[in-house]
């Protein structure tokens, strides 16, 4: 009976220990994300419901609570709503272009090109690890009135118009730079995935007569759906925060035709709005959520 009471004492005194420990390991992460993420959140979240403006922080007992007025005015705001029209356009362009070229590139890497496999994946990679602020000076350069892509349309014949001050040029020109700075996410991801399924798979679909188009379409991918998941919701994310793209080329012009909700909120920030750019941080937040979530049951039931 001791020597049971023993163990058991000793079993919590151990579980105690281990417990002890992970909170170690896991003090810093806790430190950082409560100093850096958690408490901002809460602080921008307790803004959107003030008047709170830049000339108000030397006098914060001025600032009057407001609750939901900057939401609706925000919503009253037709830069706003402009705003979400071309955060939606980025998104609905930008992702499944930016999939399709990884999923290419992917299957090129997996089927067809194995001895320079390595290089080719860390080529196409290389955008995203590129400075974005030295690759959006190259891009000004080659898309400005007389850049390298107008010279090059110049020479078989065609005048290249002002890409960056065209309204309806300057959204593409934009996109494109996302698409070629992600596109190599997902490419490794896909790539991942691929190399994930069984070659015993294809070779028994190749014996039944199956093709590659076949194969492609009821083997990779179905098999492949957790990846075409988490690549969906991870671009879907970062279209939808886009702004590094939009603010180094355009910064949302011309005449706000590639103005984003996150560069909104940035502009209000800047204009000393903390209340109305705390408010658009949040609705920006919501619309993250709903948009993975929808994703996750979308997608998640089919897999």
């Amino acid at each position: 009976m001791t020597t049971g009471i023993v163990n058991v004492r000793r079993r919590r005194g151990g579980g105690a220990r281990r417990t002890a420990v992970a909170w170690l390991f896991l003090a810093p992460f806790t430190v950082v994300f409560l100093l850096y993420t958690a408490l901002p959140t809460v602080a921008a979240l307790g803004f959107s419901l003030t008047d709170l403006r830049g000339t108000d922080l030397r006098h914060p007992f001025a600032v009057d609570f407001t609750g939901v007025e900057n939401y609706l005015r925000l919503f009253r705001d037709q830069s706003f709503l402009r705003d979400l029209v071309n955060t939606a356009v980025f998104v609905a362009v930008g992702v499944p272009l930016t999939m399709g070229t990884g999923f290419a590139l992917a299957l090129a890497l997996n089927s067809g090109i194995r001895r320079l496999r390595g290089v080719f994946r860390t080529v196409f990679f290389a955008p995203v690890v590129t400075n974005v602020v030295a690759v959006a000076l190259i891009w000004q350069y080659a898309f400005n009135d007389g850049g390298t892509v107008n010279k090059v349309l110049g020479a078989v014949g065609f005048a290249g118009p002002n890409w960056l001050d065209d309204p309806n040029l300057a959204m593409p020109v934009v996109i494109l730079l996302g698409i070629w700075r992600n596109f190599g996410i997902a490419m490794v991801l896909f790539l991942a995935g691929l190399q994930a399924i069984p070659r015993d798979v294809y070779e028994a679909a190749a014996l039944d007569g199956a093709g590659r188009w076949r194969q492609l379409r009821h083997i990779t991918l179905p098999l492949l759906l957790p990846t075409l998941l988490l690549v969906s919701v991870l671009l879907t994310v970062f279209f939808l925060q886009v702004f590094d793209e939009p603010y180094l080329l355009t910064d949302g012009g011309p005449l706000g035709s590639t103005e984003s909700v996150a560069l909104y909120t940035y502009h209000q920030f800047g204009a000393g709005e903390l209340g109305m750019s705390s408010a658009a941080s949040f609705v920006m937040l919501v619309l993250v959520a709903v948009v993975s979530l929808v994703q996750f049951r979308l997608l998640r039931s089919r897999t």
